[in-house]
């Protein structure tokens, strides 16, 4: 065979290749190798290799594209799945705005509304409403710490100096109920802040009821103890709860009636315990030791002066004491100033009544008469009945008709509607013609 019919068949191979092998079919490598003169076999076992990894690599690459279009196909189902959720979390977000849109909405209107009724009891009260504020030349700054449980625990409260002043400078109440000095509103949301840090601390450490009153009387019996005498030109002056606070301490008044007011607050039975010469606290609580009994419940006894005293224990000069209770209620006390002026035989009495108490005085009444001895009263005059709100004052004008040549002296008295006397005051003794 010339050369040119092998030239022939090589060229039909590589175009046999080319073509999706067809040549190869017919023409054999083995076929080729016996026809094809021996310089040529060298080229063609390098064309038969170049075919094989050709092959090779064509397979792998097919099943390689098999594998990404697998990846292809199971990226594209997980793709629509995240757009379905997209779509989903979309009208949910959109929902959500639109809720947002409407409670932000609300809470303007509200904040209005505040605006208004914040304006509306300022005009009424001639006050702003009792918040505790932030440090300032007008605030007082008040650090306290005290042991409890193996610990020193720290609270600081921050006081209006106008608040400080208000009860500062309240008249005493004439009354032995010290409940109506436990029972004023105005200082309740600084008592709150203490109940808060009392309630932190219980939590936190696990006590159960008789530890968190002993964590109050713990707080309280820290303050130290100054007898009215020195505070005060007083050798009787009970403190409203704020007043003990910024002062620091007190006398057993003053500390019980704080002490009530922390566990009144917090939810106990709580009444003020009143023994000949002291003053202290009775709490319904799961306690054990001394207690006293009061309408069908058990009072434990509670010291606030001194350190170390726990709920159940009473100090030894106490023990056995009589004692008179009185529960934690607000209770209306009326207090009054009169003048008066006498014309011939008639007696004109001008008095201005207030209520100093923390409940509506409803249904008492002024009444008036003359004092002859022997505590007989003549001549007596009173007044309609009439309600007189938390600290309303009103006046009452009665005539007396003055009793002829007698020692006596004028009395005059709030009464309650059952009569009792809720206040009294007289004159000086006098003759009449």
């Amino acid at each position: 065979m010339s050369w040119k019919t092998y030239a022939l068949f090589l060229i039909g191979i590589i175009l046999g290749g080319g073509a999706g092998y067809g040549l190869s079919l017919v023409y054999t490598p083995e076929f080729l190798k016996d026809v094809l003169p021996n310089n040529y076999k060298t080229q063609l076992d390098d064309l038969i290799q170049r075919h094989e990894n050709l092959t090779d690599i064509y397979e792998r690459t097919s099943a390689d594209l098999e594998d990404l279009q697998g990846r292809f196909d199971q990226l594209s189902q997980e793709h629509e799945a995240l757009r379905g959720d997209l779509e989903t979390l979309s009208g949910e977000f959109d929902a959500l705005s639109d809720d947002h849109d409407a409670l932000t909405a609300a809470y303007n209107e509200s904040l209005e509304s505040y605006d208004t009724l914040l304006m509306q009891y300022e005009i009424v009260t001639g006050k702003p409403p009792l918040t505790p504020q932030p440090a300032s030349n007008d605030t007082i700054r008040k650090d306290y710490a005290w042991s409890y449980g193996g610990e020193i625990w720290t609270l600081t409260l921050y006081v209006p100096e106008h608040l400080h002043d208000y009860y500062r400078e309240k008249p005493r109440v004439p009354t032995e109920d010290y409940s109506v000095y436990v029972s004023h509103p105005q200082d309740d949301e600084y008592v709150s802040t203490i109940i808060d840090k009392i309630n932190e601390i219980a939590l936190d450490e696990g006590y159960d009821e008789v530890q968190i009153v002993n964590l109050v009387i713990a707080f309280v019996q820290s303050l130290p103890y100054t007898p009215d005498s020195v505070s005060t030109a007083f050798d009787e002056y009970p403190r409203y709860p704020l007043e003990t606070l910024v002062h620091g301490g007190g006398d057993c008044e003053d500390t019980s009636i704080l002490t009530s007011a922390l566990l009144d607050t917090m939810g106990y039975g709580v009444v003020l315990i009143h023994i000949p010469g002291h003053l202290a606290v009775g709490v319904d609580a799961e306690a054990s030791g001394s207690y006293w009994p009061h309408e069908g419940e058990n009072y434990f006894y509670v010291e606030t002066t001194g350190e170390g005293w726990e709920i159940g224990e009473v100090p030894d000069e106490y023990k056995d004491e009589p004692a008179t209770l009185y529960p934690i209620l607000p209770i209306p006390i009326c207090t009054h100033e009169w003048t008066a002026s006498i014309l011939r035989r008639r007696l004109t009495l001008v008095a201005d009544i207030r209520n100093v108490g923390t409940a509506e005085a409803v249904g008492i009444k002024l009444y008036a008469a003359f004092d002859v001895g022997e505590e007989e009263l003549v001549n007596a005059e009173e007044s309609t009945f009439f309600d007189l709100g938390v600290e309303e004052e009103t006046s009452k004008m009665l005539e007396l008709t003055v009793p002829r040549d007698v020692n006596t002296r004028l009395v005059v008295r709030v009464l309650d509607p059952w009569g009792n006397i809720m206040d009294e005051k007289h004159s000086e003794w006098f003759d009449t013609d």
